[in-house]
């Protein structure tokens, strides 16, 4: 029995090798994408093992920590596409069915998606203006003062 190598077994998950679809013939655009998730592969294994023996990193971790990295960073893109949808296409905004449909959200969901610091994102990477209709964002409270 083989023992088990969490480098690679890792790597196999980050990087799975496609499998045809059945009755799919194996063309070379498939064997290209095989070939790539391969080299994947083994160049994750290796940065992982580096990992673990330069700076005593668990693989395990570090690869969790990365997907969570990729989670939020993947959020975040969401909610500035939806803030593009709804606050910047002109004439008129992407409708609140087709921005959920897309994002995989509910309507109520992608109407409370994105915030202000959202679309202010969004006007920063693209130079646009917002549309002048959206809500004003609400003016923080006074801190550290007491209501008479």
């Amino acid at each position: 029995m083989s023992k088990r190598n969490i480098f690679s077994d890792v790597a196999a998950i980050l990087h799975p090798i496609p499998q045809p679809e059945p009755g799919e013939e194996e063309h070379d655009g498939f064997l290209e994408m095989r070939d790539q998730a391969g080299r994947e592969r083994m160049e994750t294994t290796e940065q992982l093992r580096l990992l673990w023996e330069e700076a005593q990193r668990d693989p395990l971790i570090s690869a969790l920590n990365g997907a969570r990295r990729a989670k939020e960073q993947a959020e975040q893109e969401i909610r500035e596409l939806l803030a593009y949808g709804r606050e910047f296409v002109q004439p008129r905004p992407y409708t609140l069915g087709d921005l959920a449909a897309a994002a995989g959200m509910s309507i109520s969901g992608v109407r409370t998606a994105y915030q202000h610091r959202d679309v202010d994102a969004v006007a920063d990477a693209t130079g646009a203006k917002p549309r002048e209709w959206r809500a004003p964002d609400p003016a923080p409270e006074p801190q550290g003062e007491v209501p008479a």
